[in-house]
């Protein structure tokens, strides 16, 4: 029965070439419409750098809904799973993001941590510019110019590899001479040590810096006396608050002229009471 099936449609298809090369078009058509939609859908999940919710996606990539959507992050993933590709689509946290598979969590490890070893200090930058123009340099002239100690941020800079031992002065104790390495040309875009910056371009650089940040911008008013209003010129201010300070406060002097010290001594001795057993007032009992 399914052979005579076959053999019906075919038979159909041949009687009318028109309705077969429409459902072939229409195939193809379709087939054309879903690779676009998981084209942009890869486009947008692969710029973004979080998780993206599939509403978002077919606002975005302008598909009819979130099934759309589905239907061509599943298309993507078969995908890349015949592929041999290192990544796939997943859902995260409510939306979908491409993401690396598990088993090169390793390798990207050590790539992260050679990106924060390459990272330097306010110190190590000073002390990695003083050795780039002044190489090669003893660690005692680098100390002289910064005046600390270098110890640990030389020790720093040979672990990443940007500077390195280029020989030894000929000085007694044969102290060791530094020097950069092709890796910090690799990490400041350098060609060669000709290429840095001149110090006579770096201090003109400095120097109008400075004379911007000082200069005042331009329509500012000029700093005021704070003891003197805008309007008043320079004496009027000290004149009218002069006139309106209160007077002093003074005490009433005595004069020394007309103070008599023995008229307190009269009083009190006439507050003075008498002696027990003297009647008289004129000394003491049994005195005559």
């Amino acid at each position: 029965m399914p052979d005579e099936a076959d053999e019906l449609d075919q038979q159909d298809d041949r009687d009318d070439p028109g309705a077969a090369a429409a459902v072939s078009g229409g195939s193809q058509a379709d087939g054309s419409e879903a690779a676009e939609a998981a084209a942009t859908v890869e486009a947008i999940l692969f710029a973004t750098d979080s998780p993206l919710p599939a509403a978002k996606i077919a606002q975005v990539a302008e598909l009819p809904g979130v099934r759309a959507v589905r239907k061509a992050i599943e298309a993507l993933n078969a995908r890349y799973e015949a592929s041999g590709c290192a990544f796939r689509i997943e859902a995260l946290a409510g939306g979908y993001q491409m993401l690396t598979l598990p088993e090169y969590n390793d390798v990207l490890s050590r790539l992260l941590r050679t990106r924060s070893d390459s990272r330097l200090t306010k110190a190590a930058m000073e002390t990695l510019a003083i050795v780039a123009y002044r190489q090669p340099i003893l660690r005692a002239d680098i100390e002289a110019i910064r005046g600390v100690a270098t110890g640990e941020v030389l020790r720093s800079l040979l672990d990443k590899q940007v500077i390195k031992i280029v020989g030894r002065a000929e000085v007694p104790g044969r102290p060791m001479l530094y020097g950069t390495t092709r890796r910090f040309l690799e990490l400041f875009g350098l060609n060669s040590l000709e290429d840095l910056p001149r110090v006579e371009e770096l201090r003109s650089g400095a120097a109008a810096a400075a004379e911007v940040k000082c200069a005042p911008a331009e329509g500012a008013p000029a700093p005021l006396d704070q003891d003197r209003s805008p309007e008043a010129p320079a004496g009027e201010g000290d004149a009218e608050a002069a006139d309106q300070a209160p007077p002093p406060e003074t005490s009433e002097a005595i004069d020394p002229l007309v103070f008599d010290p023995s008229y307190e001594d009269a009083e009190a001795a006439d507050q003075t009471p008498p002696a027990e057993g003297d009647e008289s007032g004129c000394g003491p009992a049994g005195e005559a």
